[in-house]
């Protein structure tokens, strides 16, 4: 198997010369970082079409991406040079070698709600709404962005020989990535490791979450269920696809996978939170925002952001 193969060997799929980078005018472009940018943009035209279908300014949304994404990036790499520190303590410069890879997903959500609560303040909008428009995009980006790990020949695990079996050459991935089981399955004379394609798991999963974010928002009771629905359905595929991955962040000193039990935590919040709003409303709460749905115009006016008797008044929004 040469360096630049990949193969699903159930599926009857052999790639050849899979590139990682390529170069225009000498400057190498890695295809990690166009997966991602593609992911971004996605998400972005995304929300301008959830807006719309809600009523909201879509004005809204060109203020708050552009910001939104430096900061989720740089809180994504943050996150990722914490729990490898060993990695780079040797060359500090390496911390800035984006276009490598290196981004958790975790620290780039933690990033997009900073920013979103932050934005939300200023203009005195309802910052789960902003959020409700935004999980969708971002799980969307997610999936996109996945494919930069196929790419990369990372974000695997163990051995597998299931249907979407993946073979990668053992001279194309990093040497710590390479478990005892896998290392135990490799047979005599081969060089090519045989994987569970765990980004292939999770890309699968992510849109599917995509898709039921998406029919949450025609149903949902209150702003902020659309979040939640974010972070239970993404915390629980990711909790087990962490399990099975051998390139995987641990919590300093311990065994313990970071992303697999933050993923656990967010399953029990979003349901926690869920079960204890619901009660509240059916005990007659009242939300300060009025809950904004997909397809629901009689709803989504009421949400407008300048009351009808003072037009001119852009300070006071939403309340209610």
């Amino acid at each position: 198997m040469s360096v630049t193969d990949i193969s699903f060997p159930n599926l009857g799929i052999f790639l050849t010369d899979v590139p990682q980078s390529f170069s225009v005018f000498g400057f190498r472009i890695y295809l990690y970082s166009i997966c991602i940018a593609l992911g971004m943009a996605a998400g972005f035209f995304t929300s301008l079409q959830i807006a719309k279908r809600t009523g909201q300014d879509k004005e809204i949304y060109w203020d708050f991406t552009f910001r939104a994404i430096i900061v989720s990036v740089i809180c994504a790499r943050i996150y990722y040079v914490i729990f490898r520190w060993d990695d780079f303590k040797g060359n500090l410069l390496s911390v800035f070698a984006l276009r490598e890879g290196g981004l958790a997903i975790y620290g780039g959500v933690i990033g997009a709600f900073i920013r979103i609560f932050l934005f939300a303040r200023r203009r005195k909008i309802d910052p789960l709404l902003i959020g409700d428009t935004g999980v969708p995009c971002l799980i969307l980006g997610q999936a996109i962005g996945r494919w930069g790990n196929f790419f990369n020949r990372e974000v695997f695990g163990g051995y597998s020989d299931g249907l979407l079996a993946m073979r990668l050459p053992i001279g194309a991935v990093r040497s710590e990535d390479i478990s005892a089981d896998l290392a135990a399955h490799i047979g005599a004379g081969e060089n090519f490791i045989q994987v569970h394609p765990t980004f292939l798991y999770e890309m699968l999963w992510n849109l599917a979450i995509f898709l039921l974010l998406l029919l949450l928002w025609k149903f949902k009771t209150f702003n902020g269920e659309v979040i939640l629905g974010y972070l239970g359905g993404y915390g629980l595929g990711r909790a087990f696809i962490e399990g099975i991955r051998t390139d995987t962040l641990f919590i300093p000193g311990t065994v313990i996978k970071v992303s697999q039990a933050l993923a656990i935590v967010l399953v029990i919040f979003s349901i926690g939170t869920e079960i204890v709003t619901r009660v509240r409303l059916s005990r007659g709460w009242k939300p300060k925002y009025e809950v904004v749905r997909m397809g629901k115009p009689n709803e989504t006016e009421s949400s407008k952001e300048t009351p009808e008797e003072d037009p001119e008044d852009n300070g006071e929004q939403q309340q209610s």
